[in-house]
């Protein structure tokens, strides 16, 4: 049971926002949609939800196609736009999400508003930026559908927020195990969270694997500049940098056995992998 893009492509006019894309999101995991602004993942989840059609390609979801209302029924996307009527409160909200979701928990939306600060008479077209944000992340933390994707959950977001989210996302997932993806540019802050990560730039599936498989292996090399070449020479080199005498390079596949002396090895997190992995791509 899961969420496949087959083959999708999309363009707008000259531009191509997605290429030839095929990913699954599947079985009870938090994935991580990583990539820079404009890489194409709010137009693949909007292409999930029917917000937009594909130039070519398919999308099903538990076998059947989006465009029906068995497979729609299972998604809820938290994006930036409320798409709510200009009078409507954040109450009405939750009650037509009560009527059109059966499983969304008003109890629980409720008591997330006041942990938030969010009142629950406000406009919708009343809230700012950030408490927009709250109110969408609560119907989505609350909804209960089997998939549940946060496009820039955190926009707006203060730090005290941004923690209260994410420790909730963790807390329902825990209570509730489903499909969740996480669509951000921030990946420092989602880093201990994603359990499968999936990067995309210019519209193309860069990487697809298992976090902890991902960056495991990856690490920088630092020392004086001949050791470093002479350790990394016919070794999969990221990216290097040079200061003086000094150098560090980062490796795939360098984390492990002993090194010169002279020579220090750090391991990678998931925003140093990325950002690597993006200066790989400007270089070609």
């Amino acid at each position: 049971m899961a969420i496949e893009f087959q083959h999708v492509t999309k363009r707008f006019g000259a531009v191509t926002a997605l290429e030839d894309v095929s990913v699954t999101f599947g079985g009870d995991k938090i994935y991580g949609l990583l990539g820079n602004n404009g890489a194409g993942k709010s137009t693949l989840l909007n292409i999930l939800t029917g917000r937009i059609c594909p130039d070519g390609g398919a999308v099903t979801v538990d076998g059947a196609p989006v465009t029906g209302d068995e497979a729609l029924g299972k998604l809820f996307l938290v994006g930036e736009q409320n798409l709510y009527p200009d009078d409507m409160r954040v109450k009405g909200a939750f009650d037509a999400a009560a009527l059109f979701y059966p499983d969304f928990d008003r109890a629980r939306a409720e008591d997330l508003a006041e942990q938030f600060g969010l009142s629950v008479k406000q406009k919708i077209n009343r809230l700012s930026t950030g408490y927009g944000s709250i109110f969408r992340n609560i119907l989505g933390l609350c909804v209960g559908t089997p998939y549940v994707l946060f496009d820039e959950p955190v926009l707006g977001l203060d730090a005290q927020h941004r923690d209260l989210f994410y420790r909730l996302l963790l807390e329902t997932y825990a209570e509730q195990p489903r499909t969740i993806v996480l669509s951000t540019h921030l990946i420092d802050e989602v880093a201990q969270i994603v359990e499968h990560t999936v990067i995309i730039r210019a519209g193309r599936i860069l990487q697809d694997a298992p976090t902890e498989q991902l960056t495991a292996g990856a690490c920088t090399i630092s020392g004086p500049a001949a050791a470093v070449d002479d350790y990394t020479a016919g070794k999969d080199v990221l990216t290097a940098r040079s200061l003086g005498g000094l150098k560090t390079v980062c490796l795939r596949g360098g984390d492990g056995g002993p090194l010169p002396a002279g020579l220090e090895r750090t391991r990678l997190g998931l925003q140093e992998y990325f950002i690597s992995l993006m200066e790989e791509e400007d270089r070609k």
